[in-house]
């Protein structure tokens, strides 16, 4: 590989990484080409974009980029595959799919929305982060819920007061 190539695919991971808020280090070393197929195939119906690159490039694409990845380049030793997703939570949750089968791939680390998550252990949290969609879900049923609990004690309490007085008008 030519400096200008190497210069050039610097320049895509760093135009990569500033685009996105979601980026997983993993390692699939070791995985034959049957089941590193089946793994792409995962990623690709989870929407994740999965690419083997190297190390050196990452760690120099992570430099020049605008964002604070912390402990992450120390991550970007032996074989790394870069995932790369809208949704905080898909990458976690194809790996760990995907282990059901396969002892790999295993987590190096993972940056999501600014917080950075180091090493195998992690996996579980990145599961349960919540997707932005997610979230505002959650929260427009939270801001509901009073307007609902509102309504209905109106409505029950007519129903009460209208039977109070047809009682009261038999009697």
């Amino acid at each position: 590989m030519t400096r200008e190539e190497k210069s050039q695919v610097i320049q895509d991971l760093t135009a990569q990484l500033a685009d996105t808020n979601t980026i997983y280090l993993a390692d699939i070393s070791g995985l034959d080409a049957i089941t590193t197929s089946n793994l792409r195939r995962a990623c690709f119906k989870a929407n994740v974009e999965l690419a083997v690159v190297k190390n050196t490039l990452l760690a120099k694409a992570m430099e020049a980029s605008d964002k604070d990845f912390g402990d992450l380049p120390s991550t970007l030793k032996g074989n790394t595959s870069l995932m790369i997703a809208e949704a905080g939570n898909a990458p976690a949750k194809v790996i760990k799919e995907f282990r059901k089968k396969s002892e790999k791939p295993l987590l190096k680390g993972a940056f999501v929305e600014e917080a950075i998550y180091v090493g195998d252990d992690q996996l579980d949290a990145l599961v349960n982060i919540k997707s932005r969609e997610e979230l505002i879900g959650d929260i427009i049923t939270l801001l509901q819920s009073p307007a609902k609990n509102v309504i209905s004690g109106l409505q029950s309490g007519g129903s009460k007061l209208s039977g109070i007085l047809k009682t009261l008008s038999e009697k």
